[in-house]
């Protein structure tokens, strides 16, 4: 046993340390009946499906439905699949001569605009108001060790020091126990994945086969912080001023929640999730950390009904119940940059109502852990329609969160800092004219031409290729391009891209050409061969992965306007292509060049490096 017992809060939510809950009541009346009826238009109109992702080399379907929003020309990239944002109206389209979708579409995307705006003025409002609290806290600080510092001076000279040891030893036991309380989970982010028994068997062995031992000894009463869902008492104002003085005078009578802050951020754990793999992917660096006023660029809208699905995996770890979503944390994300989160539980889809009933219905929930530790209790927080929450500073690196279920369709809608470096339309369009400008057409007869063909400059534009390919079009017409009968924002610019992508595959025929002629000179020669080899390679093999991927047993199950096109595809004699789409042959051939120009080889003795 470890000594921690469920702590209940009747008054409410606790103070947590970068977690900011908003009470519904809390938002502007006309906010709320804008969102919500935003999001029933999406769902009426059929925009929010469940992604096939990949985890482990597996596909899988997510277990909510979705759709990204936000700037126009971003991405999110999650679980080796890019999303690609319906935009946000800030303006009128038909004004600014882009009218890429229907009227309600378009209200309903204004509207996530405007609770985005919302998000974005209030988070940084909390952030002033914590510079404030921080400076009355300072200033008490001061006066209470004035103050007890002539007291403990005193009660020095009649102790023993037995007290002191006693502490001390209390101490050193505590900080070994927590030393040894650490939880090995999966490195793979479980963002929004199906957590269901039939297509979640994939997450199923997280752990060492000792510590899933472990795991079974601990008391689930024991180790799981449970809020209460009773919320009587007057809802907080915060419109005028984000945190209120309360706070600190409310201080003295946070024992256990002053012990909960000690659990949940006792231990700041760098996140170490392995990076999606993939060419082109948007990484995480030292260098990209939020400063300033947060700018939330994309919301993540998701949707669940949990009476449409079947078999939902439950929480592991306390016993919290039925998880829609499991322990993760969220990808793609500028460091320590705030995620906001809208939730709205709200009707079926045939009408019938999600409040009262024979009985009262489960409500859905957050659960909250340290990350990569389950000994530590972990807490669930009670959501309610219209409630909001905010994760900021460092929390979802040094803490895991999961979503429970309950019995009522929910919407969530989750504002989020996109890491978008290499995630925008503006960027791809950036590197395919990179790429382009080494690539020269006579104006008479229309034949092409490269300016250089340094090794150097071979890999930059082989690099990008492959990026074009891989990270963009494939991606888009794996899942993206079920968009389209909603909105044609993307359409044009992706149709650009392709013309650019049949460009790059001219230029890698003219390297091939190159490579391929005699009189060029030796050890470079060589080096151009190898650098061929290895982005032909790369391009034959994913292409083989994204093709087996399209024809799916998993895939075959969509229906025709949802399943993945496998796309760029042409046949072994179109004329239009440079290029055959199977590169077995071509490879063969590079291979075959560089064996030729092996030292003592006949063929090394003319022609060749």
């Amino acid at each position: 046993m470890f000594g921690h017992e469920c702590a209940m809060f009747p008054s409410g939510i606790p103070v947590i340390p970068a977690w900011q809950f908003r009470r519904s009541c809390s938002l502007p009346t006309e906010l709320h009946c804008r969102v919500q009826d935003a999001l029933l238009t999406l769902r009426r109109k059929g925009c929010l499906l469940k992604d096939l992702v990949r985890v482990r080399d597996r596909d899988v379907f997510t277990a909510v439905s979705r759709a990204l929003f936000g700037e126009p020309g971003h991405t999110y990239r999650y679980l080796e699949t890019r999303l690609f944002a319906l935009p946000w109206h800030s303006e009128d389209g038909e004004v600014k001569g882009h009218n890429c979708c229907d009227p309600d579409l378009r209200a309903a995307c204004k509207a996530l605009w405007e609770l985005n705006n919302f998000f974005c003025s209030d988070v940084s409002q909390l952030k002033e108001g914590d510079k404030l609290t921080q400076c009355v806290k300072a200033e008490g600080k001061v006066g209470e060790e004035a103050d007890t510092e002539s007291k403990h001076s005193e009660d020095s000279k009649n102790s023993d020091g037995g007290d002191s040891e006693s502490r001390q030893s209390e101490e050193g036991d505590t900080e070994s126990k927590h030393s040894e309380e650490w939880d090995i989970e999966s490195k793979h982010s479980d963002e929004g994945c199906s957590v269901s028994k039939q297509e979640g068997e994939w997450e199923t062995e997280f752990k060492p086969g000792s510590e899933e031992g472990e795991t079974s000894q601990v008391k689930q009463s024991e180790t799981c912080m449970a809020v209460s869902e009773h919320r009587e008492g007057k809802c907080p104002s915060w419109a005028d001023e984000p945190i209120s003085g309360k706070e600190v005078e409310l201080e003295a009578q946070e024992r256990p929640v002053a012990q909960l802050k000690h659990s949940l951020s006792g231990y700041h754990i760098q996140d170490v999730d392995d990076p999606v793999s993939g060419q082109g992917c948007s990484q995480l660096t030292p260098s990209q950390v939020c400063v300033g006023p947060a700018k939330f660029n994309v919301t993540l809208l998701n949707y669940m009904d949990p009476s449409q699905t079947s078999q939902l995996k439950e929480e592991p770890y306390y016993g919290m119940g039925k998880m829609a979503v499991g322990w993760h944390h969220d990808e793609n994300l500028i460091s320590n940059s705030p995620v906001a989160v809208y939730n709205y539980s709200c009707h079926d889809d045939k009408g019938e109502s999600s409040e009262g009933g024979a009985g009262e219905k489960t409500c859905w929930r957050i659960g909250l852990k340290v990350a990569w530790d389950i000994h530590t209790p972990g807490l669930m927080l009670p959501l309610e329609s219209g409630d909001c929450y905010y994760m900021r500073d460092n929390l979802n690196s040094t803490h895991q969160h999961c979503v429970l279920a309950g019995e009522t369709p929910r919407f969530s809608s989750t504002h989020r800092v996109a890491e978008c470096s290499r995630g925008t339309l503006t960027y791809i369009q950036s590197r395919c004219q990179e790429a382009l400008s080494n690539l020269q057409t006579d104006p008479e007869t229309g034949s092409h031409s490269l300016l250089t063909v340094q090794p150097t400059t071979l890999q930059n534009c082989e690099e990008i290729h492959n990026e074009v390919e891989f990270e963009w079009l494939r991606q888009y017409w794996f899942q993206g391009q079920r968009y389209t009968r909603f909105c044609s924002w993307w359409s044009g610019p992706m149709e650009q891209l392709e013309k650019d992508w049949r460009l790059m595959e001219t230029m890698t025929m003219l390297f091939l050409a190159t490579v391929e002629e005699e009189g060029q000179a030796g050890e470079g020669r060589r080096e151009m061969a190898e650098t061929l080899l290895s982005a032909l390679t790369d391009r034959h093999q994913q292409r083989q992965t994204w093709r087996d991927r399209c024809h799916s047993s998993l895939a075959q199950t969509l229906p025709p306007e949802e399943a993945p096109v496998d796309r760029p595809f042409w046949g072994v004699d179109d004329p239009s292509m440079p290029l055959p789409f199977d590169l077995a042959d071509i490879i063969n051939k590079v291979e075959s060049l560089l064996w030729s120009w092996q030292p003592g080889h006949p063929s090394t003795a003319v022609g060749s490096p």
